[in-house]
């Protein structure tokens, strides 16, 4: 089934990635599944018709259509449909207020900050020289990296922008929205302090600090975990794939595609610092389409100080996604990590010093850092054989 799927699925993730869909405020997106030999006709019309912007995919296997209706169907009683779903907001957590704000040593390497406490924590030195993540993808899903980073220079592959490709596409109604909380992640602790002072790094003044600290949500996002991720597996390749805007929000027909091509393209460990409470059956397919495909997936557990049992959050909480939380220099939960029996793996989470745009870089914290830092060893253990990851 999966071998049958690829080529297609590539084709119309590239026929939607050029489509421009009309679109209006008080409409609903929807995705409707429907068995292969389906009568599209008849299926739209039991449930009182919709615009069909077209199809995600088709295959022997089914067909997924998105529509536009005037309001969300019931579709339970329809034996034809297997299942109909609306389209919701997901998003980035809001761009983190950084403890510090600096810029690199003038006599170092772009790397420097590979040494800092939290990666001392992990042992990063002592497992680089037994592996280097060499020969491994791991794709980014987030928000647009600053390609021309010092931190990413050499560490970047191919990647794919779906939110440019979908400008005046679909509009969606903020109220289904996932929105994740900021951390609070206290002050800036001594030994970071200590760190920054020791390696000569030039602290920006309060004025620069707090324009920065005023940027939209996402902007230094996907930067800081591509960064991390370079610093974590120095030979892996970083893929960074755009599915969340400028203010971090995205969709959940956007992330399953983007988590779709990924795959498609090579990606063999999948980075998604991101979640939403609202579940999904598409993202849950692409989820499970990667994982057919050996993919390692690692995803943020969220920064709510919540029981994941109670409020689980998505992608991390689908099953075979290694979901992460964030720990501190103690070695401990960090203040704001969620937590719960489903988390799979936990990485410091707090003040963790990595690249912001325009060559600076910053103390950020929360789960979404947590998850790189596991995405790069799973790229190391992967590149020593092991794909059972």
């Amino acid at each position: 089934m999966v071998k049958r799927l690829r080529p297609l699925l590539g084709f119309v993730l590239l026929l939607f990635s050029v489509f421009s869909f009309p679109a209006f405020a008080d409409d609903h997106h929807i995705l409707l599944s429907l068995p292969a030999n389906a009568n599209v006709a008849n299926a739209v019309a039991s449930i009182g018709g919709g615009v069909q912007v077209g199809a995600v995919f088709s295959s022997q296997e089914g067909l997924l259509l998105h529509l536009i209706v005037p309001a969300v169907p019931n579709c339970s009683s329809n034996s034809t449909i297997r299942f109909c779903e609306e389209i919701t907001l997901t998003s980035l957590p809001s761009n983190p207020h950084a403890r510090c704000w600096v810029t690199a040593p003038q006599t170092a390497d772009a790397s420097w900050y590979k040494t800092q406490p939290s990666f001392r924590l992990i042992n990063l030195n002592n497992a680089l020289p037994h592996a280097t993540g060499r020969g491994l993808v791991v794709a980014v899903i987030d928000s647009l990296m600053d390609y021309s980073h010092p931190a990413l220079a050499g560490h970047l592959t191919n990647g794919y922008d779906f939110v440019i490709r979908n400008q005046g596409g679909i509009i969606l109604n903020d109220s289904s929205a996932g929105y994740l909380d900021d951390s609070s992640a206290g002050y800036l602790d001594q030994a970071t302090i200590t760190y920054l002072n020791d390696s000569s790094a030039g602290y920006l003044d309060d004025s620069s600090a707090g324009y920065l600290d005023s940027q939209p949500p996402a902007w230094s996002h996907a930067t800081s975990v591509g960064s991390i991720i370079a610093a974590i597996a120095t030979d892996a390749m970083i893929m960074p794939v755009v599915a969340f805007g400028p203010n971090g929000s995205s969709d959940t027909l956007t992330i399953a595609k983007a988590i779709i091509w990924a795959v498609d393209n090579g990606a063999q460990v999948i980075n998604m610092s991101f979640g939403t409470e609202d579940t999904s059956k598409v993202m849950r397919k692409a989820i499970t389409y990667a994982l057919d495909h050996s993919v390692t997936l690692v995803a943020s557990a969220g920064n709510n100080n919540t029981s994941l049992t109670s409020v689980p959050q998505y992608p991390a909480a689908y099953s075979g996604v290694i979901s992460t939380a964030a720990t501190n220099l103690q070695d401990v939960k960090a203040s704001f990590s969620n937590y719960g029996p489903t988390i799979v793996m936990d990485a410091p989470g707090v003040n963790i010093i990595s690249a912001a745009p325009g060559n600076l870089y910053g103390c950020m914290s929360g789960t979404s850092f947590s998850a790189p830092i596991i995405a790069g060893t799973a790229a190391l253990v992967r590149s020593e054989g092991v794909t059972s990851v």
